[in-house]
């Protein structure tokens, strides 16, 4: 086999392994499950430590909950109504997620084992705001991977302080109701610093 036939068979077996490539790409999309793989991708990048995913623990000087906000109502996933304001004199931790959403499908473990770690602490709360239009993603979501995570449909338009362009999005507002903690993407939240820091928060 001279050089150009090499080539060629070279180049042949390129196009095919691309064309394997795409067809799994496809089928991915085709059926849905693409968001599972990336997420899982991004779930095992986060565990390497391959990028810097730690949620900083700088507080802010956020926007004091009230008036409207207060207002706003959720659904519960027992279908339950419930309003902001009966969260506020606890640390309330609010994660704005979806189910068709990779980077909240990677960090969701880590806020399941800070809500394990904290979940006897009566003061520090969890909302986790589901953004699925399709509300039977989110529950079917939440129920396959077993999370005891309490997570929350908006029944009222969302307040413009909980109001990010970004998913996953996470708050933390203090018992006195102001916005103290905002990141916008991926972090990594079972981390003993940042439980710490909720405990403190607890206490002040």
């Amino acid at each position: 086999m001279n050089q150009q036939e090499k080539n060629s068979t070279k180049w042949k077996k390129s196009l095919i392994e691309l064309g394997i490539i795409g067809g799994i790409i496809v089928i991915l999309y085709a059926t849905g499950l693409h968001t599972q793989v990336l997420g899982t991708m991004q779930r095992a990048l986060l565990w390497t430590g391959f990028f810097d995913a730690t949620p900083g623990i700088t507080s802010t000087e956020g926007p004091l909950l009230g008036g409207q906000a207060l207002d706003f109502k959720m659904l519960t996933s027992e279908n339950e109504e419930i309003f902001l304001e009966e969260f506020i004199g606890s640390v309330i931790f609010i994660n704005v997620w979806a189910s068709w959403c990779p980077p909240c499908i990677a960090e969701m473990p880590t806020i399941e084992t800070l809500y394990r770690d904290l979940d006897d602490r009566e003061n520090i709360r969890f909302i986790l705001l589901s953004m699925d239009e399709e509300r039977e993603r989110a529950v079917n979501f939440m129920e396959g991977r077993n999370f005891s995570l309490p997570y929350h449909f908006p029944e009222s338009p969302v307040p413009l302080a909980l109001r990010s362009g970004v998913l996953p999005t996470t708050y933390v507002i203090s018992k006195q109701g102001q916005v103290v903690y905002k990141k916008e993407g991926i972090a990594d939240y079972s981390t003993p610093a940042f439980r710490n820091w909720l405990l403190e928060l607890s206490e002040e």
